[in-house]
């Protein structure tokens, strides 16, 4: 998310919106003719993100956007043939579009006045960010402590660690030597200190390298990711341990598929 974010301010700001087409409306949590009628006029000014959600400032109003499991943006040419994964198209005075296509229809917007950001409620509950100066050991400790959920669940929460999703939480753990299974009532402090570390190298490399990309596909906005070159166990099932060559082993974890080595993390 954080390389779209990058991408897209170097392609859409100061670009002035003609016209808002949503396609399939219940991608907008706002009121549908609310939300066309304030942005036409308006320019995007600058893009922030919050754990998984893109914040789009647009004069007075933020444009939340949360992309969930498929949801993509492109940047075309307006006299391009729409298509039919693409629900809601921005269309900005100098003849492009910025689109948002999403083949599962998961994503979700919302367009709020800035003073009113904290009333989204998916933004207001994000944790703090694995780069964030605030992750600490003590916070994470206090927040594993008493819980009778796994790790890999925990990692997941985004009230906790905003923003670190299932690729990245496998990595965390096997970089940390931690069991996916093991509850949170039994980590360490020194367990937490190096779940801290770790996001934090793993994180700032993946941005480095544009993401990962698991699935291949091409987009006008160039991001590909290449972070999946450097996985050590995600998506590795039956390939060998890059650390102890013990075979790599798939089990699944609150209905999320879940990669480790059995050696490395026991």
């Amino acid at each position: 998310m954080e390389t779209v974010r990058q991408t897209l301010r170097k392609r859409i700001l100061k670009r002035k919106i003609k016209n808002v087409n949503v396609l399939y409306e219940r991608i907008i949590e706002s009121d549908i003719n609310e939300f066309k009628k304030n942005l036409i006029g308006l320019e995007f000014t600058e893009i922030y993100r919050r754990g998984k959600w893109l914040i789009f400032e647009i004069g007075p109003y933020y444009l939340c956007s949360h992309l969930r499991m498929e949801g993509k943006y492109f940047i075309k040419d307006h006299n391009e043939e729409i298509n039919k994964h693409e629900h809601v198209i921005f269309e900005f005075e100098d003849g492009t579009d910025l689109r948002y296509h999403d083949t599962r229809k998961f994503g979700r917007m919302n367009l709020v006045l800035k003073e009113d950001l904290e009333s989204v409620e998916g933004v207001h509950k994000q944790g703090i960010e694995p780069i964030d100066n605030k992750m600490t050991k003590e916070y994470l400790y206090d927040k594993f402590k008493k819980s009778k959920l796994p790790m890999k669940t925990l990692l997941l929460d985004q009230t906790i660690i905003s923003g670190l999703g299932n690729i990245y939480a496998d990595e965390v753990l096997f970089a940390s030597g931690i069991y996916p299974q093991k509850l949170g009532i039994d980590i360490t402090m020194d367990e937490c200190a190096k779940i801290v570390k770790e996001g934090k190298r793993i994180i700032e490399e993946a941005i480095k390298c544009g993401g990962t990309t698991i699935r291949s596909y091409t987009s006008s906005l160039g991001v590909t990711g290449r972070f999946q070159q450097n996985l050590m166990v995600h998506k590795r099932e039956n390939e060998e341990c890059k650390k102890c060559h013990t075979i790599i082993k798939k089990m699944v974890i609150g209905g999320r598929s879940t990669y480790y080595c059995s050696n490395c993390q026991k």
